[in-house]
């Protein structure tokens, strides 16, 4: 009777220390689990940081573009007000003067 008492308590230290070491390898295995899907997201925020400075840099190039666009509009604008200005000066210079006058009102 004491030989199986004495089992019967050994088991049971058994059984319990089962217990801890199947909850000890449950949350090993959620650690390595939680630490793969943060390294799934690392992986996946690098892959998007390279295609956004891959976008970035595209932009930047048709940004530069566009602004050398802009400085030859203003360019050819500035030159045709100029033109422009210079045909109605002559055209003021060669009315007689009460045309220019009529002109103004």
């Amino acid at each position: 009777m004491v030989a199986s008492l004495m089992l019967d308590n050994a088991l049971a230290r058994l059984d319990t220390a089962l217990g801890q070491l199947e909850a000890a390898a449950r949350r090993r295995v959620e650690a390595e689990r939680g630490r793969a899907n943060l390294e799934t997201e690392l992986a996946l925020m690098q892959d998007d940081r390279a295609r956004l400075a891959a976008e970035l840099d595209g932009t930047m190039a048709r940004l530069g573009h566009v602004e050398t666009a802009a400085g030859d509009v203003d360019q050819r604008l500035t030159r045709a007000m100029n033109v422009i200005s210079a045909v109605i000066a002559r055209v003021q210079a060669q009315q007689p003067p009460e045309v220019a006058a009529e002109d103004e009102e």
